[in-house]
């Protein structure tokens, strides 16, 4: 028995070594690799966070939580009200729990959306949020020859230059389906990033027509209309989702520079439980030493201007 407890622990340290080795080697090997661990600004990660705002550009009928089984050529009034909820509550009780907390945001804006709620879109970036564009409307831009979706996409750009002054340089397409055209048109009208890609953690450079071009991924795990509108979560469910995703983030800043994505739509993440939470949310990350919150275009101008960038 006692010759039996012996070989136990034998077998047991033996076997630590070997699973602690490899780690210990890719974790230093990950270090070795990485030129910098730190964002220019000395930060570790990055927290992305985008407030949608949609409502009021939306079509007739639209999609919304009602059941689909409106009889054809009546209008989804009830429908109307949900969305109306986001410029009129959801919107503004976003701002003030910015404010509160102390971070800025990025707001990708629907032209139509802009030019129904003008003074609200100038408040966006009064309180100094970045106003980025969204499209003019909700249709879709993957399935339009060149010349109209240049012109789909600078509508919207000019009816945000026009109400708010801000000059917006990123974009987000509806349900991020751009087409095989939408990069080189961005590029042709002055952007300098876009969000519909899902592939990193991290932001990154491409090369549009030989030029550099930011990419700033967004989110559907981290995704209010995904979760709470789509699957129904409740806040504590948010909560904790986008909590472990930032705990996991988190560690692996330690060796490797690292970005939280969290997306709300003014609707959605504008009701007062949501927001409650979102505090809650971003007071847990804020307690979290080298954590930074930056715009969008913020974050595209330090990708841009760091060698250390990775670049596809």
């Amino acid at each position: 028995m006692k010759s039996r407890r012996k070989f136990i622990q034998q077998s047991s340290a033996l076997g630590l070594s070997h699973l602690l080795l490899p780690s210990f080697l890719s974790k230093a090997s990950t270090k070795e690799n990485t030129p910098s661990s730190k964002w220019a600004d000395g930060s570790k990660l990055m927290v992305s966070i985008s407030m949608q705002f949609e409502s009021g550009g939306e079509p007739d009928n639209a999609e919304s939580p009602f059941p689909q089984n409106l009889e054809k050529g009546y209008r989804d009034l009830p429908a109307k009200t949900w969305y109306e909820y986001g410029y009129k509550e959801g919107i503004p009780r976003m701002l003030d729990n910015w404010d509160r907390l102390g971070v800025k945001v990025t707001s990708h804006m629907v032209g139509t959306a802009v030019l129904k709620n003008p003074q609200l879109a100038r408040e966006i970036v009064e309180r100094g949020h970045e106003a980025a564009a969204h499209g003019m409307n909700w249709s879709s831009q993957y399935n339009l020859p060149y010349e109209q979706e240049k012109k789909f996409i600078k509508d919207g750009v000019d009816a945000i230059k026009n109400i708010t002054g801000f000059n917006a340089i990123g974009y987000n397409a509806n349900w991020l389906r751009r087409g095989e055209n939408t990069l080189n048109i961005l590029q042709e009208l002055g952007f300098k990033y876009h969000i519909d890609d899902l592939s990193r953690d991290e932001p990154f450079v491409i090369k549009v027509n030989q030029q550099d071009f930011a990419v700033v991924p967004y989110t559907l795990r981290n995704n209010d209309i995904l979760l709470i509108e789509g699957k129904n979560f409740s806040t504590d469910q948010f909560f904790n989702q986008v909590k472990a995703e930032f705990n996991q983030l988190y560690f692996e800043s330690q060796f490797k520079r690292r970005m939280l994505s969290i997306s709300f739509h003014d609707r959605i993440g504008g009701t007062p439980q949501m927001v409650k939470s979102t505090y809650d949310l971003i007071k847990y990350i804020q307690n979290h030493k080298g954590v930074s919150f930056k715009r969008k275009d913020e974050i595209a101008s330090l990708a841009l201007n760091d060698a250390n960038t990775i670049r596809e």
